[in-house]
């Protein structure tokens, strides 16, 4: 089982992780007779524009072309703490920023104690052998403003929204690109991809709909009010300002 991907999502990172390092694993369950191979991919490589989704999606390639072992590819929609990062900024009466109208995408992300469950599942169920599987949480579909306000309903205050236009980021990726190419700089390559990290989220849909693909039990405003009393855990990847409370 891979769980492998990159924290940046920049080129460099993502072939050497994403690609490389889960070809490794590839190769050395092969090595030793392994029989199934599950993957932890991405529901969003399904519209590949980003260079951490060609790289998922040439070991999925390498995966699905071999014969030595049977396969599940996992591809969640988004996880719990992708869609939480800000909780923190909120409690400190700060505004819920989001793009467009707040209704531009939908999605029903997947705790990850579920995603695990699902995973798990995949090494002895028959019927998920040598499938690709899109897999969201229990919810219906909901938009970043109906987030937002699940989220001060968690930490219990009326909501107070900041609607950031699209083409900010437009106007950002597009200098930085300029600037990198301009200069040749691998650093404003890779300030401009994560740019296009930041738009593709806020753009695209990470919804599944079919019954067959939406597993788990705890819904998204559960988590959240889990969180808004107990703190999450400091990850600057998913965009938390802060790390959970101390305990008193």
């Amino acid at each position: 089982m891979s769980c492998l991907a990159s924290r940046s999502g920049i080129k460099k990172d993502a072939y050497k992780i994403d690609y490389q390092a889960t070809l490794n694993c590839l190769e050395s369950g092969r090595e030793v007779g392994a029989r199934h191979f599950v993957l932890l991919s991405a529901f969003c490589v399904k519209n590949p524009w980003l260079q951490f989704q060609q790289a998922k999606l040439k070991f999925e390639e390498a995966l699905t072309s071999q014969s030595d072992m049977s396969y599940s590819i996992v591809r969640p929609t988004a996880f719990f703490k992708s869609v939480s990062g800000q909780l923190e900024v909120i409690q400190q009466g700060a505004p819920f920023v989001m793009f467009g109208d707040g209704e531009v995408t939908r999605c029903n992300p997947i705790s990850e104690a579920d995603l695990a469950t699902y995973m798990i599942n995949c090494i002895a169920d028959k019927t998920k052998e040598n499938k690709i599987i899109n897999l969201g949480g229990p919810d219906e579909p909901l938009t970043m403003k109906k987030q937002g306000e699940m989220l001060y309903k968690a930490v219990g205050k009326e909501p107070n929204f900041f609607y950031a236009p699209l083409w900010l980021f437009d106007t950002i990726i597009d200098s930085l690109q300029w600037v990198a190419d301009k200069l040749d700089s691998e650093a404003f390559e890779n300030a401009a991809e994560t740019g296009r990290i930041g738009k593709y989220y806020a753009v695209e849909d990470m919804l599944t709909t079919d019954p067959d693909e939406k597993f788990g039990t705890m819904t998204l405003q559960e988590h959240y009010n889990k969180i808004a009393v107990e703190g999450q855990e400091y990850d600057p990847y998913t965009t938390m300002f802060a790390k959970a409370p101390k305990a008193e």
